[in-house]
C-alpha cells in the first residue's frame, strides 16, 4: 500500500481565504445525530470520540450531510500506517473523511477540507496534517492547500508490518522532519507486529 502525509501551512497566503459555495459546519454533540447515521455501522464511535476532545466537520449539500471528517489536536491512531501522530502545540490532525455514496465526485471532499482549513484558521492554528492513501482525490487534498510531506509504503507479511517512510520531493525544508517526530519515526524504515485500536 502507498499512502502520504501532507501538511497546510495555514499562515500561507496561497491557501484558499474561505470555503467554497458548499456550506461546512461544525458538528457538535448535542446535533450528533445527523453524523451517527452518517457513519453508519461506526455511528457508535462518535460518543467516545466527542468524549476525548475530536471535533467534526461536515460539508452540507441543500441541508444534507454530504461528507464528513475529524480533527484533532491530541494523539491519534493512523492505522493505515500501524503508527500514531502526535501534532503539537498550534497544530492538528484531519482524519476519518468520507464522502457519502450519493454525494460522490461533486467536489464535497475538497469543499469539506477548505472549511475545515478555514475554521482551523480563523481560531489561530498554524498547521494541519492529512493522509492519504495514493487515489485520484489526492488532488482535493493539494487543492485545499495541502503539500506532501513524506511518502509512505507498507507491506504487510503475516502479522508484521513493513513501513517504509521517504521524503516528498518538493516538501520545504524540515518539514518532513518534522512529520517523523510528529509519528515518532526515525529516518529508518519501521517494523513491528501490526496493532490494532478502534477509534
Amino acid at each position: 500500500m502507498r499512502s502520504k502525509l501532507w501538511a497546510a501551512d495555514l499562515r500561507s497566503a496561497g491557501l484558499p481565504s474561505s470555503p467554497s459555495a458548499v456550506e461546512v459546519i461544525e458538528i457538535k454533540p448535542p446535533t450528533a445525530e445527523i453524523l451517527i447515521a452518517a457513519m453508519g455501522a461506526e455511528g457508535d464511535r462518535v460518543a467516545s470520540r466527542f468524549a476525548r476532545g475530536c471535533r467534526s466537520f461536515a460539508a452540507l449539500h441543500r441541508g444534507t450531510l454530504a461528507a464528513y471528517g475529524w480533527l484533532s489536536t491530541e494523539t491519534e491512531w493512523i492505522g493505515e500506517l500501524g503508527i500514531a501522530i502526535s501534532p503539537a502545540a498550534g497544530e492538528a490532525y484531519v482524519w476519518n473523511c468520507f464522502t457519502l455514496p450519493a454525494f460522490r465526485r461533486q467536489g464535497h471532499y475538497r469543499a469539506l477540507l477548505e472549511g475545515t482549513v478555514a475554521h482551523a484558521r480563523a481560531e489561530g492554528l498554524k498547521r494541519l496534517w492529512i493522509g492519504s492513501i495514493h487515489d485520484p482525490a489526492e488532488k482535493a487534498d493539494a487543492d485545499a492547500g495541502f503539500a506532501p510531506v513524506l511518502h509512505f509504503t507498507v507491506v504487510k507479511l503475516g502479522p508484521v508490518r513493513w513501513l517504509r517512510a521517504s521524503d516528498a520531493p518538493d516538501a520545504p525544508a524540515g518539514l518532513p522532519g518534522e512529520a517523523r517526530r510528529r509519528l515518532g519515526l526515525g529516518r529508518r524504515s519501521v517494523i513491528g507486529r501490526v496493532a490494532a485500536r478502534i477509534h
